[in-house]
Protein backbone atom coordinates (compact mmCIF):
# COMPACT_ATOMS: atom_id res chain seq x y z
CA UNK A 1 0.00 0.00 0.00
CA UNK A 2 0.93 3.78 -0.78
CA UNK A 3 2.40 5.92 2.32
CA UNK A 4 1.95 9.05 0.62
CA UNK A 5 0.18 11.41 2.65
CA UNK A 6 -2.04 12.70 -0.15
CA UNK A 7 -3.16 8.77 -0.77
CA UNK A 8 -4.53 8.36 2.63
CA UNK A 9 -8.05 9.45 4.25
CA UNK A 10 -7.11 12.03 6.82
CA UNK A 11 -9.61 14.40 8.51
CA UNK A 12 -10.88 17.45 7.03
CA UNK A 13 -8.71 19.86 9.70
CA UNK A 14 -6.00 17.54 9.42
CA UNK A 15 -6.23 17.84 5.43
CA UNK A 16 -6.20 21.64 5.61
CA UNK A 17 -3.73 22.05 8.63
CA UNK A 18 -1.03 19.98 6.36
CA UNK A 19 -2.30 21.55 2.85
CA UNK A 20 -0.93 25.37 4.24
CA UNK A 21 1.88 23.96 5.99
CA UNK A 22 3.35 22.85 2.26
CA UNK A 23 1.40 25.49 0.55
CA UNK A 24 1.31 28.77 2.93
CA UNK A 25 -1.35 30.48 1.18
CA UNK A 26 -4.55 30.20 -0.27
CA UNK A 27 -5.21 31.21 -3.96
CA UNK A 28 -8.48 29.76 -5.89
CA UNK A 29 -6.87 26.43 -6.68
CA UNK A 30 -6.35 25.80 -2.83
CA UNK A 31 -9.64 27.17 -2.13
CA UNK A 32 -11.24 24.82 -4.58
CA UNK A 33 -9.22 21.97 -3.41
CA UNK A 34 -10.46 22.34 0.27
CA UNK A 35 -14.09 22.46 -1.56
CA UNK A 36 -13.62 19.31 -3.13
CA UNK A 37 -12.22 17.26 -0.10
CA UNK A 38 -15.06 18.56 1.93
CA UNK A 39 -17.46 17.17 -0.72
CA UNK A 40 -15.60 14.19 -0.93
CA UNK A 41 -16.14 13.59 2.75
CA UNK A 42 -19.45 14.38 2.33
CA UNK A 43 -20.57 11.49 0.53
CA UNK A 44 -22.67 8.67 1.67
CA UNK A 45 -20.84 5.51 1.66
CA UNK A 46 -22.02 2.49 -1.35
CA UNK A 47 -20.84 -0.54 -1.40
CA UNK A 48 -19.19 0.36 -5.03
CA UNK A 49 -16.42 2.86 -3.49
CA UNK A 50 -14.74 -0.35 -1.97
CA UNK A 51 -15.45 -3.01 -4.22
CA UNK A 52 -16.23 -3.93 -7.80
CA UNK A 53 -19.97 -3.79 -7.98
CA UNK A 54 -22.79 -4.52 -11.02
CA UNK A 55 -25.38 -1.32 -12.29
CA UNK A 56 -27.66 -3.12 -9.18
CA UNK A 57 -24.90 -2.72 -6.62
CA UNK A 58 -24.41 -6.29 -6.44
CA UNK A 59 -20.59 -7.30 -5.78
CA UNK A 60 -18.91 -8.97 -9.32
CA UNK A 61 -16.79 -11.57 -8.83
CA UNK A 62 -13.51 -11.34 -10.27
CA UNK A 63 -12.57 -13.16 -13.33
CA UNK A 64 -10.17 -16.56 -13.35
CA UNK A 65 -6.75 -14.48 -14.10
CA UNK A 66 -8.10 -11.30 -14.14
CA UNK A 67 -4.70 -9.59 -12.75
CA UNK A 68 -2.57 -11.30 -15.53
CA UNK A 69 -5.15 -10.31 -18.34
CA UNK A 70 -4.66 -6.68 -16.72
CA UNK A 71 -1.13 -6.62 -16.59
CA UNK A 72 -1.27 -6.88 -20.75
CA UNK A 73 -0.49 -3.59 -21.75
CA UNK A 74 -3.34 -3.78 -24.27
CA UNK A 75 -5.94 -4.51 -21.56
CA UNK A 76 -5.02 -0.65 -20.34
CA UNK A 77 -8.86 -0.05 -20.23
CA UNK A 78 -9.20 2.30 -23.33
CA UNK A 79 -9.90 -0.83 -25.36
CA UNK A 80 -13.44 -1.06 -26.70
CA UNK A 81 -13.36 -4.56 -29.06
CA UNK A 82 -13.20 -6.63 -26.13
CA UNK A 83 -15.13 -9.86 -27.47
CA UNK A 84 -14.83 -12.79 -25.66
CA UNK A 85 -14.13 -10.38 -22.40
CA UNK A 86 -16.34 -8.46 -21.68
CA UNK A 87 -16.84 -9.78 -18.24
CA UNK A 88 -13.02 -8.73 -17.74
CA UNK A 89 -13.82 -5.42 -19.74
CA UNK A 90 -16.74 -4.65 -16.91
CA UNK A 91 -14.86 -6.00 -14.19
CA UNK A 92 -11.91 -3.32 -14.92
CA UNK A 93 -14.41 -0.65 -15.65
CA UNK A 94 -16.66 -1.34 -12.05
CA UNK A 95 -12.86 -1.88 -10.20
CA UNK A 96 -11.47 2.03 -11.70
CA UNK A 97 -15.13 3.53 -9.87
CA UNK A 98 -14.07 2.57 -6.49
CA UNK A 99 -12.56 5.24 -4.39
CA UNK A 100 -10.49 3.29 -1.44
CA UNK A 101 -7.72 0.23 -2.20
CA UNK A 102 -6.93 -2.52 -1.22
CA UNK A 103 -11.10 -4.05 0.04
CA UNK A 104 -11.52 -7.54 -0.25
CA UNK A 105 -15.05 -8.80 -0.02
CA UNK A 106 -15.05 -11.51 3.30
CA UNK A 107 -18.21 -12.46 3.51
CA UNK A 108 -21.34 -12.41 0.74
CA UNK A 109 -24.60 -13.80 2.57
CA UNK A 110 -27.70 -13.18 2.06
CA UNK A 111 -28.45 -10.37 3.78
CA UNK A 112 -24.55 -8.74 4.44
CA UNK A 113 -21.95 -8.17 2.49
CA UNK A 114 -18.34 -7.95 5.03
CA UNK A 115 -15.61 -6.13 2.85
CA UNK A 116 -12.30 -6.16 5.11
CA UNK A 117 -9.01 -3.95 4.07
CA UNK A 118 -6.36 -6.35 2.48
CA UNK A 119 -3.57 -4.55 4.38
CA UNK A 120 -5.33 -4.26 7.71
CA UNK A 121 -8.43 -6.97 8.72
CA UNK A 122 -9.09 -4.78 11.00
CA UNK A 123 -10.64 -2.42 9.25
CA UNK A 124 -14.11 -4.22 8.38
CA UNK A 125 -17.54 -2.83 6.95
CA UNK A 126 -20.80 -4.06 6.56
CA UNK A 127 -23.31 -3.74 4.07
CA UNK A 128 -26.63 -4.67 4.66
CA UNK A 129 -27.98 -6.08 1.29
CA UNK A 130 -31.58 -4.76 1.40
CA UNK A 131 -29.72 -0.57 0.80
CA UNK A 132 -26.50 -1.52 0.65
CA UNK A 133 -25.52 0.53 3.17
CA UNK A 134 -22.96 0.11 5.74
CA UNK A 135 -24.00 -0.64 9.34
CA UNK A 136 -22.02 2.12 11.39
CA UNK A 137 -20.77 4.44 9.18
CA UNK A 138 -22.68 7.18 6.96
CA UNK A 139 -20.33 9.08 4.92
CA UNK A 140 -16.60 8.93 3.35
CA UNK A 141 -15.73 10.94 6.65
CA UNK A 142 -17.11 8.41 9.34
CA UNK A 143 -13.89 6.10 7.87
CA UNK A 144 -11.80 8.87 9.28
CA UNK A 145 -11.43 6.82 12.08
CA UNK A 146 -9.29 4.66 10.78
CA UNK A 147 -5.18 5.25 10.77
CA UNK A 148 -5.00 3.65 7.00
CA UNK A 149 -8.12 4.24 4.56
CA UNK A 150 -5.66 4.53 0.97
CA UNK A 151 -7.38 6.33 -1.81
CA UNK A 152 -7.80 5.21 -5.29
CA UNK A 153 -6.58 7.50 -8.44
CA UNK A 154 -10.58 8.28 -9.30
CA UNK A 155 -10.51 9.63 -5.79
CA UNK A 156 -7.62 11.50 -5.95
CA UNK A 157 -8.79 12.61 -9.12
CA UNK A 158 -12.81 13.76 -7.65
CA UNK A 159 -10.60 15.67 -4.99
CA UNK A 160 -8.15 17.65 -7.41
CA UNK A 161 -5.30 16.34 -6.20
CA UNK A 162 -2.52 14.53 -9.08
CA UNK A 163 -1.53 11.36 -8.25
CA UNK A 164 1.82 10.67 -7.99
CA UNK A 165 1.86 6.88 -9.11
Amino acid sequence: MPTDASHKLIPMTTFVLEYYAHEGYADLQTLSLMNNYANFLKQILVLGMFVPVDSQGNVLKEPKNYTSWKSLEHNDGERTNMAGFEEYGEYQKAERKCLFEGFRVDYNGYSKVRIVASYDPSIELSFNKSDLMPTGFNDVESLTVFDDIFLTSNALKLIGIKDRK
